[in-house]
């Protein structure tokens, strides 16, 4: 199985752009694309839920405006869950795969972004109704009307994809994963996308570190010290180096706003960590040598 085409190394995620998070302005948006596009980073990942289902047509909107052609840039989105807010009359959070609803949210998506077709479709969550028939005639329909480019999942694991591929290839699987978050490592998820050649997105990469003062952080930290001039690199481009230099090369969804912190992402792309200092890292997060 192919992975999708090719996507910039770091993947710039769009959730706290909106109303869940720095609430920038149309021409906020505008200025932060193309800062985005000159750091080398052309791929956006968006959810219909993101800003209480908001985001996708504040991006859209300023999209539109921005002067950048669309085949300068790849859009990813997904669908599925059913949140609880003013936009949408949910009596309680659920997931909706059915063919029509599939269809519908990316249609919806589609005419929020201001474009003809979105270069990676996901699900976003598992459901545990999930039956593989309805999804794939949605996705089959979206892909042979050129709306959907590649189909993918997010969250899922090997089994679950396994069993959706019963109907349908799935080309790509977005997962949480870091150095603070490293189950995905050992539980199939990651063999699985390097053993069917999928593409692997990592959502949070950089974990706790930022957010959390504990008994690990201060172990990373300590560690991360003597790196960060080793490699002149900051603490949060030593995090994503590791991270990229498993072999299913993950590409990180890195969720600030921060023109700058996203382009000093894109260099972390160029570090080439030794291998021992990549498990000096492993050891100090998870408290152990390895066995």
């Amino acid at each position: 199985m192919k992975s999708p085409k090719k996507f910039s190394r770091i993947i710039a995620g769009t959730m706290t752009w909106g109303s869940w998070g720095k609430q920038l302005s149309k021409s906020e948006m505008v200025s932060l694309m193309n800062h985005c596009l000159e750091a080398g980073i052309t791929t956006f990942d968006h959810a219909d839920i993101y800003g209480g289902y908001g985001n996708e047509e504040e991006f859209g909107n300023a999209f539109a405006e921005s002067g950048i052609a669309r085949k300068d840039i790849q859009l990813i989105s997904k669908c599925g869950i059913q949140y609880m807010c003013d936009a949408r009359d949910n009596k309680v959070k659920h997931y909706n795969y059915s063919t029509d609803y599939i269809i519908w949210s990316a249609e919806r998506s589609l005419e929020k972004l201001t474009t003809d077709y979105l270069d990676l479709f996901l699900l976003h969550r598992p459901s545990p109704l999930l039956d593989p028939e309805p999804v794939a005639k949605a996705i089959e329909q979206l892909l042979s009307s050129g709306k959907i480019k590649a189909f993918g999942v997010s969250n899922f694991t090997p089994s679950q994809i396994a069993m959706l591929e019963t109907a349908i290839p799935v080309q790509a699987n977005q997962v949480e994963c870091s150095l603070t978050a490293d189950g995905v490592m050992y539980d199939g998820t990651l063999d699985d996308c390097i053993g069917r050649k999928r593409m692997a997105m990592a959502w949070s990469p950089l974990g706790s570190y930022f957010r959390e003062d504990n008994e690990k952080t201060k172990r990373i930290r300590e560690v991360l010290l003597p790196m960060k001039k080793k490699y002149s690199a900051s603490e949060d481009q030593l995090i994503l180096a590791w991270l990229m230099k498993h072999p299913a090369h993950i590409h990180p969804v890195v969720g600030t706003s921060n023109a700058n912190r996203l382009e000093d992402s894109m260099q972390a792309a160029k570090l080439n960590m030794d291998l021992e200092d990549w498990f000096l890292l492993l050891e100090a997060s998870q408290g152990h040598k390895v066995p």
